[in-house]
């Protein structure tokens, strides 16, 4: 193996994905899985877990799960002692664990909804965006944090969203500031953690096919809506975010902190007919 190709071995790493039953955080999972690394695995979906987990076992990997609602800090705090304790400490974690936020103000067929105005948006949906899409990814960040400084290494990945840089009239008010707030987080989080040798990165999606709002994107009718906005005119599927992760969680990425890297087949670039 190359020296360069070396950079990417994370074999023997301890990692921690939230929200890793389904989508993203199952693509991290897998891929961390897969080349080696010691892998806990939080998710409220417990059976959606308990597949994940069972499955990856099977394929011979070290990994362990934990049903654990991200919004009740005390719990996570405990789930990634836990997870610590089991795996000898913590090298990597992915903080992932989101919701959708409902419809927007426009439907896919750009008619008006008013639902998704702000006058008809529900409160106690948009505190439960706030608490799952931004104030967990604090709560992680803190234990992560926790455990990284005192053997000075670590890597921290955050799932942010193309929507924390630009806005989506078909997607749900609340999403938009929670996932910039991330992004703000991650940066702030990166300088202070950095004489500690934590790097705090980013990773940006736009549209990916995961069950997110229900698994919208298979539904034809939402799907068109997404990939008209993306000059490559289509959709990703999650197998396409697993490399980007690799980099992240490797010392392939060594000198990489407070970065947002988007990875979204060009949607930010604008439409293209």
């Amino acid at each position: 193996m190359s020296a360069t190709l070396q950079r990417f071995d994370v074999r023997g790493l301890a990692c921690v994905v939230t929200g890793a039953a389904s989508g993203i955080g199952l693509a991290y999972a897998e891929v961390m899985a897969e080349h080696g690394a010691r892998v806990s695995l939080f998710d409220l979906n417990a059976t959606g877990l308990q597949a994940a987990g069972q499955r990856l076992r099977a394929q011979g990997a070290d990994v362990r799960t934990a049903v654990v609602d991200v919004t009740d800090r005390a719990a996570l705090q405990a789930a990634f002692e836990r997870s610590a304790s089991a795996h000898g400490g913590l090298d990597v974690l992915f903080a992932n664990a989101g919701i959708d936020a409902g419809p927007g103000f426009l439907t896919p067929g750009n008619e008006r909804n008013p639902a998704g105005s702000l006058e008809g948006l529900d409160e106690a949906h948009w505190d439960a965006v706030i608490a799952t899409n931004l104030t967990s990814v604090f709560t992680s960040l803190r234990a992560a944090a926790r455990l990284m400084k005192p053997k000075g290494s670590g890597s921290i990945i955050v799932t942010t969203s193309n929507a924390a840089i630009i806005n989506e009239a078909i997607v749900g008010t609340p999403y938009m500031p929670a996932k910039a707030g991330a992004a703000s987080l991650v940066r702030q989080a990166a300088m202070e953690l950095a004489r500690y040798g934590i790097r705090v990165n980013a990773i940006a999606p736009g549209p990916f096919v995961t069950n997110i709002a229900g698994g919208r994107l298979r539904n034809p009718a939402d799907r068109e809506a997404f990939q008209v906005r993306v000059p490559m005119h289509r959709v990703a599927d999650t197998e396409e975010i697993k490399p980007l992760a690799l980099f992240l969680a490797s010392q392939a990425s060594s000198f990489v902190t407070g970065a947002q890297l988007v990875i979204d087949g060009g949607q930010m670039l604008g439409r293209v007919d």
